[in-house]
């Protein structure tokens, strides 16, 4: 009996054995509190990993873009949030049966933050989930160390001096307790702007008497300015870089970061990998379903995007993939609803919008008033776009039955099925000169075809109509129809023509690194100097490890500048 006894205790130890993280904790500045509180100098890379492109990004980073509207709510993400004025919450969920710890949740002072780690095995999501400020968390114990791998992540910062740190980063954690102490290690890999892993420790003292007070935030206009102006520095003018090396009395190039600033000899980086790789399921020649809020689903996979809105009256459907996807399209549609499907809509002629129009819209039934005169009024679903993409259609030689019979040619036109408006919004002279947003009022979704797609620059057609100033004012417009929920996260969403899920703060991102681009090209522009030479002069270095290649985007910007 003894012998049992032992045995069922010793079972027991491994649960009690992990140590318990809740409580107040109260940061401790004892070594960095000038970076962590006022904020690092302009200038100022010292120790980071950075590659050339990130050095890039911070050169013509202007601290006046965070006066705009739509940055002024962002929380820092969860990689950088604890390095700032972050006093920190921590408490554990419990499930009442197994008393087993379902997850660890955070509540952070500064932009009051809120995160779950899950530790109950669950896999991180898909490529194509959204992205969020504290990203998607999963937690392991490793003995008394809680390691946490955090993938998902909004575009933030290496260093808040314009140092950025790229969505497609990962984040891996341990926390680690010494009685009333909290030790919080974190290691970011980030392929795109770090040559090597980015390691930073932040210490915690326990504070049970602590108090964090709620941080409402709402943004507002603070320096007026022309609708769409983005501050930066064009390149080599930003007057401020050297001000740090000289207060300092250091050399220049040891203040610039990168691995040749960091090792003897410019000693070679560490390969950055990513740890944890999320399913990319984008490309596997299948068709995946997101439901993303409402009645609208993302169908993703089979050459682009289609948003799919389902209710009482039918199944209505923009875009439809390339002609070979067509029957995989429609099964998609019919796991989601047996409904007939009534509309289809075109946001631009391309054929992996429109290559599944006539099966699609045959497999559906269009409304219409019945028998006309003894003749079942029995025809397809009604495939709708504005005339140029019908027009394009015709040009390119597709089939008569894909071609839109509904069409409009004024700005947009009003659709209402399934108790919802959806507004088709023309778009004139952006990735082409027939391109329409699609906006569900009541689900809060935004379908924007190929005007938006977050991981690689904008296709501008220019022998279409399209051009780089048609682009950023469609994307404005984007930014007019979407409002975020609390902190720039969620509330409108936004399906992109290609790619994952998106909110407001994606999509000012991309609009961000537009006018940016934009700018630069149009200052070479007005200083007379050929297509050639503007390639030279590398106007995206910065953010080609994030969208390119760009040599056909520069080219297409260019000429439409110059032909303006």
């Amino acid at each position: 009996m003894g012998r049992i006894l032992i045995v069922f205790v010793l079972a027991l130890v491994p649960a009690f054995a992990q140590i318990d993280l809740s409580g107040e904790w109260n940061p401790v500045f004892h070594e960095d509190q000038p970076e962590r509180i006022p904020g690092p100098e302009i200038g100022d890379y010292l120790g980071l990993p950075i590659t050339d492109a990130a050095r890039l990004r911070a050169e013509a980073w202007d601290a006046e873009i965070l006066t705009l509207p739509e940055h002024q709510c962002k929380p820092h993400p969860s990689d950088y949030g604890p390095r700032g004025p972050f006093n920190l919450r921590i408490w554990k969920e419990v499930d009442t049966a197994t008393q087993q710890i379902i997850a660890w949740h955070t509540h952070g002072s500064w932009q009051a933050p809120e995160r779950t780690i899950y530790m109950d095995g669950r896999p991180h999501p898909p490529e194509y989930a959204a992205h969020t400020w504290q990203g998607f968390s999963t937690g392991k114990w490793d003995g008394d160390i809680l390691t946490i791998t955090t993938t998902h992540l909004k575009i933030g910062w290496i260093r808040r001096n314009g140092i950025p740190r790229s969505d497609r980063a990962t984040l891996t954690e341990h926390w680690i307790r010494h009685g009333d102490h909290l030790t919080w290690v974190s290691i970011v890999n980030d392929p795109v702007y770090l040559t090597e892993p980015f390691i930073r420790s932040t210490d915690f003292e326990f504070d049970p008497h602590q108090r964090i007070d709620p941080y409402p935030c709402e943004s507002v206009t603070e320096v007026p300015r022309p609708k769409g102006e983005v501050p930066n520095f064009l390149p080599g003018t930003n007057p401020y870089l050297s001000e740090f090396a000289m207060k300092h009395a250091l050399p220049e190039k040891a203040t610039r970061g990168g691995a040749e600033t960091m090792y003897p000899h410019g000693g070679a980086p560490a390969v950055v990998n990513r740890p944890v790789q999320v399913p990319s399921l984008m490309d596997d020649g299948e068709i995946h379903t997101l439901q993303v809020q409402g009645d609208v689903y993302m169908l993703v996979g089979g050459g682009g995007n289609t948003t799919v809105q389902v209710g009482k009256d039918g199944v209505l459907v923009v875009d439809t993939k390339l002609a070979a996807q067509a029957d995989k399209l429609i099964a998609a549609i019919r796991k989601i609803s047996d409904k007939p499907i009534r509309y289809v809509i075109n946001t631009s002629a391309d054929a992996d919008q429109t290559g599944g129009n006539e099966k699609v819209a045959d497999a559906g039934r269009t409304i219409t008033g019945g028998n006309v005169a003894g003749f079942n009024a029995d025809f397809p679903a009604t495939i709708i776009a504005h005339e140029k993409v019908a027009a394009r259609m015709r040009e390119a030689g597709a089939p008569p039955a894909g071609w839109p019979m509904d069409t409009y040619f004024t700005d947009g036109k009003d659709v209402f099925v399934n108790g919802e408006a959806a507004q088709v919004l023309h778009q004139p002279a952006a990735h082409s000169d027939g391109d329409s947003l699609v906006f569900f009022r009541r689900s809060d979704v935004v379908s924007t075809g190929d005007i938006f797609v977050p991981d690689r620059y904008p296709v501008i057609d220019v022998a279409k109509g399209g051009s780089i100033n048609g682009v950023v004012a469609a994307i404005n417009r984007i930014l007019d129809i979407t409002v975020p929920a609390d902190k720039e996260e969620g509330g409108t969403m936004v399906i992109p023509g290609r790619g994952r899920l998106c909110d407001e703060a994606d999509v000012v991102e991309y609009r961000d690194m537009l006018t940016i681009v934009r700018g630069r090209i149009e200052d070479l522009v007005k200083k007379g100097q050929t297509l050639e030479q503007v390639k030279a002069a590398k106007p995206t270095q910065d953010y080609d490890p994030l969208y390119g290649p760009s040599d056909a985007f520069v080219e297409a910007a260019y000429r439409s500048l110059a032909k303006k």
